[in-house]
């Protein structure tokens, strides 16, 4: 991207470099990294960045700021995940955009997805941080947005997720935390913030209080940092010992409606240069929306809004996939224009794509604050982490910019 830094990091790379770069990665995060890390950063300039954080913000806002889209979000929340006592606005929000060509040839975001759920907050930024000073990279390269350091930012995460509470009665639940992939992102942040990360499976309720064992002791739990996705639930069919509709004495770092309420679910109600086409699959067949589409169906994407649907992504659905989903299940698929990646990245395997996502926080007495960036680099029809495992060059990486970044963002009114 910017080329003067993506040549002289080419030139200066070391297959040595790079294991010294896992080695540290295992070494900090007291784990091993099983998905793929990139052997290299992106270096993007800063307005591009600028024009993606802005972006993100303007989405959010456009759907809190809409009655009819929170009403309708409201209902899309499925009533035996539905919790009571929800915050006013999301804590966490990740943005997802792909890096395309407008018809200027200038390269700009495009939606991918979004999400009101935590990301790799507590991973990304050791990711980032080593790729600096294991490559030695221009440390007057950014990786936190709005002039923040290392320690404005975890007092931020700090606020959101600890806020007043002692950090032994605040937990981060997830379904079988040490076989997650995530779990070196979980050890960085019971390493920053004093907090234990707790298998939402063995937490045990009393009365209105839920508790976690420490040995043979019971300790309340005042805050939970959720980490738990409810397409894992529903796919391993897992049955948690407490029910998310009770009216627990507890707060939440991320509620888990904001999980159903801003998601691919959002993107047909969405209106701003970033946003590709798309429509419910129940409204196609109702022939709402169909105009909004491309022509050519290799331009259409179709996907479930939650992956306990039990279907995955596929590209360029035919009638015979589209009426092969039943009637009463169709308004949990979407139909969208595709996201044609740019290779923008120059490796030595070859040009690379990339896709962006920002990582916001958002305190409860303050305002969506962006945070950093984290970027999957690809060079298939999927970016996932998962979908490039076999390949070099690709994988986990992190975006790096030019400082003086602005953060004059809009805010809600």
């Amino acid at each position: 991207m910017i080329e003067s830094y993506r040549r002289d990091f080419n030139a200066r790379f070391t297959p040595g470099k790079y294991a010294e770069l896992l080695r540290r990665l295992d070494e900090q995060t007291k784990t091993h990294i099983e998905f793929r890390v990139a052997e290299t950063p992106c270096f993007f300039p800063r307005e591009l960045m600028e024009e993606m954080v802005r972006a993100g913000v303007e989405l959010t806002h456009q759907l809190l700021e809409n009655p009819e889209y929170m009403r309708l979000s409201g209902a899309s929340i499925p009533e035996e995940f539905r919790v009571p006592n929800e915050d006013k606005h999301p804590h966490f929000m990740t943005v997802d955009f792909g890096l395309v060509r407008d018809a200027a040839g200038a390269l700009r975001p495009k939606l991918v997805e979004m999400q009101a759920f935590p990301s790799i907050f507590g991973y990304q930024p050791l990711l980032a941080e080593h790729y600096v000073s294991v490559f030695g990279v221009d440390p007057k390269l950014e990786y936190f947005f709005g002039g923040l350091d290392e320690a404005d930012y975890w007092e931020l995460m700090r606020k959101v997720i600890v806020g007043e509470n002692d950090p032994a009665n605040v937990v981060l639940a997830e379904v079988d935390p040490e076989r997650q992939k995530t779990l070196p992102d979980f050890r960085m942040h019971e390493q920053k913030l004093g907090i234990r990360t707790v298998n939402v499976r063995e937490l045990v309720q009393v009365g209105r209080k839920l508790h976690y064992l420490d040995g043979a002791r019971l300790v309340p739990i005042y805050r939970i940092y959720n980490r738990v996705i409810v397409d894992e639930l529903e796919r391993e069919g897992i049955t948690l010992p407490f029910d998310y509709r009770d009216d627990l004495d507890v707060t939440w770092a991320g509620h888990p409606n904001w999980y159903f309420r801003i998601s691919k679910f959002s993107i047909p109600y969405l209106d701003h240069p970033t946003v590709p086409a798309a429509v419910f699959l129940d409204d196609w067949f109702a022939d709402k929306g169909r105009d909004k589409l491309p022509e050519r169906r290799e331009d259409w994407v179709f996907k479930p809004l939650y992956s306990f649907a039990g279907k995955g992504i596929q590209f360029g659905p035919s009638d015979a996939d589209l009426a092969a989903i039943p009637v009463d299940q169709r308004h949990n698929y979407l139909l969208q224009e595709r996201v044609q990646f740019e290779p923008v990245i120059a490796t030595p395997e070859g040009m690379t794509q990339a896709e962006v996502r920002i990582l916001y926080v958002w305190p409860d007495e303050g305002q969506m604050t962006p945070m950093t960036s984290l970027v999957r680099m690809g060079r298939g029809l999927m970016m996932g982490v998962d979908h490039n495992r076999d390949r070099t060059w690709v994988g986990g990486s992190a975006g790096l910019f030019p400082g003086e970044y602005v953060a004059d963002l809009p805010q809600v009114k």
